[in-house]
């Protein structure tokens, strides 16, 4: 099956992010190794981005949302089915606690 996101083949999971997205998936992640003035400078990119178009946070949770839907469901019956945690009360203690 091909992934088409306007109108380009997307040939791995990186490539449709990008596409999808209209950025690179390392200038939000970063790169192993970079230096802190190229990690300043990545993120001053990204902050600029994010100011010129302020919807993208939405369309990212929205990408994240469909591909977890898409390649992943059961990942939502595993949580449904996950026991609850019941709160535990703890023992009450009279006097001193011994040192």
């Amino acid at each position: 099956m091909k992934s088409i996101v306007a109108g380009h083949v997307a040939v791995t999971a990186t490539e449709f992010v990008e596409l999808a997205l209209g950025t690179p998936v390392d200038l939000w992640l970063g790169v192993e190794g970079e230096s802190e003035m190229e990690r300043a400078a990545r993120l001053a990119a990204a902050r600029d981005i994010l100011a010129d178009d302020p919807t993208l946070p939405d369309r990212l949770s929205q990408v994240a949302a469909d591909a977890v839907e898409a390649y992943a469901p059961e990942l939502f019956a595993a949580v449904a089915s996950l026991p609850r945690a019941t709160p535990r009360r703890r023992p009450r203690r009279n006097g001193a606690v011994a040192a």
